[in-house]
């Protein structure tokens, strides 16, 4: 169970506002390439499906993630609020990543969260499908970090 001491802001009720800096907030998590950075902003029971594969709790969301990107190289992520309500944000994102033989994919999905009072997510639902690109169809071309504020989102690149 998460306290104040360990909140995590913006904390629900969401508004327009606060559900897009919510997003912005894991994407740059998640372009940290960081799993324990990352599991921070999950409840210590936190519950996901990804793909097909379930998860329960910060330590198996750290090894799930440590196992994602020691495959899925030079990973970059965009995220874009779909819907919010109450403590819940449906995100849709696309994400840039090449495998060990060069193979460059762009990795389409949506994600239901919810959170607790403190804005620790404890349920993330991922589905997720990958497409072969060539180099030359990548639009994630920023140095592997956060996304430049400049950097186009969802919408502007037409995905």
């Amino acid at each position: 169970m998460s306290t104040p001491e360990t909140a995590r802001p913006p904390v629900p009720p969401f508004t327009a506002e606060t559900a897009a800096r919510k997003a912005r907030r894991a994407e740059d998590a998640w372009n940290s390439r960081d799993p324990e950075r990352v599991s921070l902003a999950y409840t210590p029971d936190s519950q996901w499906r990804n793909r097909a594969e379930y998860l329960t709790g910060r330590r198996t969301i750290i090894e799930f993630l440590t196992r994602k990107w020691g495959r899925e190289l030079e990973y970059r992520l965009i995220k874009e609020v779909w819907a919010f309500s109450d403590n819940r944000i449906a995100v849709r994102f696309a994400y840039e990543w090449r495998d060990d033989s060069g193979q460059w994919f762009r990795s389409f999905g949506n994600e239901n969260w919810e959170f607790d009072a403190h804005g620790l997510m404890r349920l993330r639902i991922a589905s997720i499908n990958d497409l072969p690109i060539s180099d030359d169809a990548r639009l994630f071309d920023w140095p592997l970090g956060r996304r430049p504020d400049d950097h186009p989102g969802l919408s502007q690149l037409g995905l």
